[in-house]
């Protein structure tokens, strides 16, 4: 969980815009849209105005700024620091850009670089409130407290009226656990702003976890949800309050709302599944835990309480993979065996049982208190604190007696010691000031989206409109076919291709019948097949599609858009017989037939088939890279296919020649960052996916901000 400050700056007041004489009319225009934009919160597009100004005069170090304004706000700090410096290497009086890359390098972690640039600012602007204060908060990051002790008293000299000041002050009694000097802090932040909700927080943690309080911390919390309505954090914490006070059906409708703002909060589903196991709703707590686990998989209390579920549900084999998986990571944790061993007894297999059991008795018999306490802090499950149950079961075990225990069901003090470790949300306090927004607006970041690949390039007659104009994607070939006029639409190059509606199925389809009589009398040319093969794209005819794309290969050879065309087909086809395949899949196992040796070998038929399908289409992308070896396209495209085959390295290069090629090429980044990440490479690929958003990528910022927690 991130402690260091989440600064987002508060839109800086224009006056740089004119410090620069600039030769050109049109860059000061493009630089006043800009801003515009920046100031109305539309961060994706004020970029896109700064890269403009910033191409048609690199030497100006405004753009740079206010761009590391607008990538800031998308809690994009890699990106932000980058541009800081630019524009502090051409123009080093420019105390904002000091300013905004300390907050940048504070919220990559570089507390200590941070300082160093808050102090620069300082020079300039010595009693600046917000560089004090950013300086006060990196020294609490680095643990020098007296020093931010120091700056924090020096700002309620200068600011007496500024309650962050009281509230980080506040902060850093805490840590020295002086929960009173931190609540006079707290109350006096409160008394000059009644608004402050990070005050509020701040309160209800010292009522829970110092005085057990927990009717005056849910009062606090109740008041921070009144000020912050869309914060999940806040429900979940609230649910955790209400849980305590035996309010379950209040602690069941916070948890579901959190899932409403924020339906990938893991820490939503995992409480929301314990406490369905608590009532029993076994059926709905699994489809929490697996949706956790989906999301991360290495979430071993998770697994462990999976295990349970499945042991009640008389999944036997798949709660001993569950719970193996907790003892491989925790092997001194007696809990993992005991379950383990009450799973195997269950299932008949009476030898393995005895001997998980025997191992969880001199687990339990050797456990230190620092370990105990470690599994206390990581694992929501029966703790290592009942070793009398699990020694005693364990002798029931070897005298070969039925436990008393109902398989899956435990029982109370069981769940009551699970439920103490119920999860609850670091809200982060960081006594920054927030907007009154009550919509995200421009911070796409916060946007809730699928984490995927851009998909392949497409020749199309049709585009979806996106968030912002991209760089356009030029292929000389679809350039000069569209200059002839000969097609009947004039086709695009598009990753987004939206969904026909009847109208638009009925021109092609007129277009399809328009080609078929003219070439019942007439010999066919090329493009007449290449506009037919589009035309049957279209209207989702794949194999007519290639087929056409094979004749205007046989007839023009070096045709290089023949090539594509059909390459497209083939993928497009090749996706629809994977999804089919997936649901057959899913229909065998629902009727219970899905391990039978057909359907074993129905699966390597598809897994060959497969494999032949991506292995043409990466020839037809050879050849079209024969035929025209500057398009950028071709090379995306075939990391594409490298991506869909997992292979990786291959498909990474793909993407380094496409931008090669075409250094603006902002899918290109993304793919090439989402694969750095999955290989752990995080600096790499946050570096890509900065780049990618700075060229357009909206999705890129929703992943770069994942990959800060």
């Amino acid at each position: 969980m991130k402690s260091i400050f989440r600064q987002i700056l508060s839109l800086f007041v224009f006056s740089l815009l004119y410090s620069t004489a600039a030769a050109q009319v049109n860059t000061d225009q493009v630089m006043r849209v800009g801003q515009n934009a920046l100031y109305f919160e539309d961060y994706l597009l004020s970029i896109q105005y700064f890269n403009q100004a910033i191409q048609a005069k690199p030497y100006l170090a405004t753009p740079y700024f206010y761009r590391s304004i607008a990538k800031l706000n998308l809690e994009d700090y890699v990106g932000a620091e980058a541009d800081a410096s630019k524009a502090l290497e051409l123009n080093p009086y420019l105390s904002d850009a000091w300013e905004v890359r300390g907050v940048a390098r504070q919220n990559l972690g570089y507390n200590r670089h941070a300082i160093e640039d808050y102090a620069q600012a300082l020079k300039l602007l010595p009693r600046n409130r917000q560089l004090l204060f950013n300086k006060a908060l990196a020294l609490n990051d680095l643990k020098e407290y007296d020093a931010a002790s120091e700056v924090f008293a020096e700002l309620i000299k200068y600011y007496p009226g500024y309650e962050n000041s009281y509230l980080g002050r506040a902060h850093i009694a805490l840590e020295r656990r002086d929960t009173v000097a931190a609540l006079a802090d707290i109350d006096k932040a409160l008394q000059i702003n009644d608004k402050a909700v990070n005050g509020y927080i701040m309160r209800a943690g010292i009522s829970m976890d110092s005085e057990g309080d927990y009717e005056s911390a849910l009062a606090d919390i109740d008041k921070a949800i009144k000020l912050m309505p869309r914060n999940a954090g806040l429900y979940i914490n609230r649910a955790y309050l209400r849980y305590r006070l035996d309010s379950y059906t209040g602690a069941m409708s916070d948890y579901d709302y959190a899932l409403t703002i924020d339906p990938l909060n893991y820490v939503a589903l995992f409480n929301r599944g314990l406490l369905l196991m608590e009532v029993s709703a076994n059926d709905l707590a699994l489809e929490d835990f697996n949706r956790v686990l989906e999301l991360e998989p290495d979430e071993y209390r998770a697994l462990y309480n999976r295990a349970v579920l499945h042991r009640a549900k008389g999944n036997y084999k798949e709660a001993a993979a569950d719970i193996t998986r907790v003892a491989e990571h925790y092997p001194d944790f007696p809990g993992a065996f005991y379950l383990r061993g009450a799973i195997y007894r269950d299932e008949g297999q009476l030898a393995k049982a005895e001997a998980d059991f025997k191992k969880a008795d001199r687990l339990s018999k050797s456990l230190t208190p620092e370990i105990a306490a470690k599994y206390e802090r990581e694992l929501a499950a029966p703790s290592p604190e009942a070793d009398t149950d699990i020694t005693a079961d364990s002798q029931s075990a070897k005298k070969g007696n039925v436990a008393d225990d109902k398989p899956g069901q435990p029982d109370k003090s069981e769940v009551s010691r699970r439920f103490a470790r119920l999860l609850t949300v670091d809200n982060n306090v960081d006594f920054r000031e927030e907007y009154n927004n009550s919509a995200i607006r421009g911070r796409v970041q916060d946007h809730n989206t699928a984490v995927e690949t851009e998909p392949m390039m497409m020749l199309s007659f049709y585009s979806s409109p996106s968030e912002l104009r991209r760089n356009t994607y030029y292929i000389r070939e679809v350039d000069d076919l569209n200059a002839t006029r000969m097609l009947r639409f004039a086709l695009v190059v598009t990753n987004a291709v939206p969904s026909m509606n009847e109208d638009d199925a009925a021109r092609h389809f007129n277009s399809i019948a328009y080609y078929n009589s003219y070439l019942a009398t007439h010999t066919g040319r090329p493009v007449d097949y290449i506009g037919r093969a589009l035309d049957y794209i279209t209207v989702r005819d794949y194999i007519s599609a290639e087929r056409d794309a094979d004749k205007a290969a046989a007839i023009a050879p070096d045709l290089a858009l023949a090539y594509m065309i059909r390459a497209q087909a083939r993928y497009s086809r090749y996706l629809l017989d994977k999804a089919d395949g997936g649901n057959r899949r899913s229909s065998q196992s629902l009727r219970g037939s899905g391990d039978t040796p057909a359907a074993g070998a129905d699966a390597m038929a598809r897994l060959a088939s497969s494999r032949s399908a991506l292995a043409e289409i990466l020839a037809d992308y050879d050849k079209l890279i024969e035929l025209s070896p500057r398009m950028a396209i071709a090379h995306f495209n075939k990391g594409c296919i490298y991506l869909e085959m997992e292979s990786y390295d291959q498909a990474a290069a793909e993407f380094a020649k496409a931008i090669e090629l075409k250094p603006d090429f902002g899918e290109a980044y993304y793919n090439r960052g989402y694969i750095e990440l999955l290989g752990g490479h995080r600096d790499t690929g946050i570096a890509d996916l900065s780049k990618a958003g700075e060229l357009g990528i909206a999705r890129a910022y929703n992943l770069i901000k994942r990959m800060a927690f």
